[in-house]
C-alpha cells in the first residue's frame, strides 16, 4: 500500500477524533489527565501525525467524548484501516524514500497489542535480509577470482530444472487426458459434501500480550469434482484456497467504561493489586486469576484478507459448563466515573436454556458481509444473574463455494462469567491507596 493510502487512512480517522474533540468543549490537557496520555499524544492523534498500536486509547476517548455508538464503530473502523495501512507500508518500503506513514506512537501507555485490537495476517512471511560486502574507491585495487565456476553451475541447475519441469509437465498432460472422464463422473455421483463444525480445531497459543487471539475451527468445504491442482483445458489449475479467509481479533475484556466492570477474585483484598485500566485488564485477570462479574462484554472485529467477499451467516453461542455461582470476592475497576454511553450490539441472557446472540434495538441481525476494506465490529454483553457459566462464540461463515464455522474465545479457553449476589465487594476510589468495601449506591 503506497503513502497516499497510508496517510489516508490516518487521515480520515484524525478527522473523526478531531470532530468529537471539538464537540466535547475540553481541551488536550483536560482529555489528557483523565485519559492518563499527554496532552501531545493527543494532539498527534487528532492531527493525523500518530496512530495508536492499540485500539484502547481511542476506544476511552471516544467515549470521554460522549461519541453515540454509531460513532464509536465508525472510530474503530477506521482505525482498523488505519493500522492495517500504515503495518503495509512498514512492510512494503521497508523505510524507503518517497514519505513515511504515521507511526505507530511510543507514548501510548500500553501491553502489547491486544486482540483485543489488530487483526494480522498469518500469511505474510517474514522479510528476508541479505548483506553484501561492498569494495570503497579507495581500498586497494586487489584482484579477486572470477565467480566463474558459480555461473556454470547456476547455468547447470537452470537446465536442469526447466527440462525436469517440462517433463512433469508432460506426464501430468498424459495422465489427466486418459483419466478425465472417471474423475468428473465421481465427482457428479458424489456432490457437494458438507462440512462438519469441527473438522479442524487448532488453537494458536497466545503471543506474550494478551492479544485474544480466537481459536479457529473453519472447516472448510467446497464442490469435490476433480481434485483440487487438477488440470482444466491442459492447464494446471490453481490450488483450491485452505483456511479462513479473514482475520479476527478479540477483547475478552472491553469495558462500557472504567467504573463499569466487576470480577470475582479467590484472594482477600490485601492480596489483589490495584485495579487495571482497560488495556491492562487480561494480564490483570490473568494474574489474580479473576473471573467476570455478572457480565461480560466481548469484542470480535472481523476483516477479510482480500478482495473476496465473505458472508457471516451467523452467530451462535456455545456453554461448556455451568454451575453453581463462584463463593468468591467481588472487586470493582472504579467509581465515580457516572454513565457511560452503552453499545449494547448483542445481547446474551446466560441464564436461558439455550443462550442465543439476540440483536439489541437499532442492530439488525445476521447476515453479514465482509471484505479487506470493510471489516465488522460485533460488541456481544453476556451477563448471567445466577450461574457460573463458561461459554464461546461461534460465527459461520461462506465465501463461494467454500464454508466453515469459525470459534471465538479467550485465546485457546472459554469465556467465563459468574454471579456476584450476595458475595463481599469491594471498591478502589481515587486517589486510594488500598480497597475499601463497597458503598451502594
Amino acid at each position: 500500500m503506497g503513502t497516499a493510502d497510508s496517510t489516508g487512512e490516518a487521515e480520515r480517522l484524525a478527522a473523526l477524533l478531531s470532530t468529537l474533540k471539538e464537540r466535547s468543549g475540553l481541551s488536550y490537557g483536560a482529555l489528557g489527565k483523565r485519559l492518563h496520555l499527554s496532552a501531545s499524544t493527543l494532539h498527534r492523534y487528532c492531527n493525523g501525525d500518530a496512530v495508536p498500536a492499540d485500539f484502547a486509547p481511542l476506544n476511552r476517548f471516544a467515549r470521554l467524548c460522549r461519541a453515540t455508538p454509531e460513532e464509536l464503530v465508525e472510530v474503530h473502523r477506521r482505525w482498523i484501516l488505519a493500522d492495517a495501512a500504515r503495518e503495509q507500508r512498514g512492510k512494503g518500503a521497508g523505510g524507503t524514500a518517497g514519505g513515511a506513514a504515521p507511526a505507530a506512537d511510543p507514548g501510548t501507555p500500553a501491553d502489547p497489542p491486544d486482540a483485543d485490537d489488530t487483526p494480522k495476517s498469518p500469511d505474510t512471511p517474514e522479510t528476508q535480509e541479505t548483506q553484501e560486502t561492498q569494495e570503497t574507491p579507495d581500498s586497494p585495487s586487489v584482484p579477486r577470482p572470477r565467480p566463474r565456476r558459480r555461473l556454470i553451475l547456476a547455468a547447470t541447475a537452470g537446465v536442469i530444472a526447466v527440462a525436469a519441469t517440462a517433463a512433469l509437465l508432460v506426464g501430468r498432460l498424459v495422465d489427466d487426458g486418459a483419466g478425465a472422464g472417471a474423475g468428473q463422473a465421481a465427482g457428479a455421483a458424489r456432490g457437494p459434501v458438507a462440512s462438519p463444525e469441527a473438522a479442524e480445531s487448532p488453537s494458536p497459543s497466545p503471543s506474550g500480550s494478551a492479544s485474544g487471539k480466537p481459536s479457529a475451527s473453519p472447516s472448510p468445504s467446497g464442490t469435490p469434482g476433480a481434485s483440487p491442482g487438477s488440470p482444466a483445458d491442459g492447464k494446471p489449475a490453481a490450488p483450491a484456497p485452505t483456511g479462513v479467509p479473514f482475520h479476527a481479533s478479540v477483547r475478552a475484556h472491553a469495558w462500557e467504561n472504567q467504573c463499569s466492570q466487576r470480577y470475582l477474585v479467590d484472594r482477600e483484598p490485601d492480596a489483589v493489586r490495584p485495579p487495571p485500566v482497560e488495556q491492562d485488564a487480561p494480564a490483570w485477570v490473568a494474574a489474580m486469576g479473576a473471573v467476570s462479574a455478572d457480565e461480560q462484554v466481548v469484542e470480535v472485529t472481523l476483516q477479510g484478507k482480500g478482495s473476496e467477499t465473505v458472508v457471516l451467516q451467523a452467530l451462535h453461542v456455545r456453554v461448556v459448563r455451568t454451575g453453581e455461582p463462584l463463593p468468591w470476592t467481588d472487586y470493582g475497576t472504579g467509581v465515580g466515573c457516572g454513565g457511560g454511553v452503552a453499545l449494547r450490539t448483542f445481547d446474551v441472557d446466560l441464564d436461558q436454556g439455550s443462550p442465543a446472540a439476540r440483536a439489541a434495538e437499532g442492530q439488525r441481525p445476521f447476515p453479514y458481509k465482509i471484505s479487506e476494506s470493510d471489516p465488522e465490529m460485533f460488541r456481544v454483553t453476556a451477563h448471567t444473574g445466577g450461574r457460573d457459566v463458561s461459554w464461546y462464540l461461534e460465527v459461520e461463515w461462506s465465501s463461494g463455494e467454500r464454508q466453515g464455522v469459525f470459534r471465538v474465545d479467550d485465546r485457546g479457553r472459554p469465556f467465563r462469567t459468574s454471579a456476584s449476589a450476595g458475595r463481599p465487594a469491594y471498591d478502589y476510589p481515587p486517589g486510594a491507596s488500598e480497597w475499601s468495601e463497597h458503598q451502594p449506591g
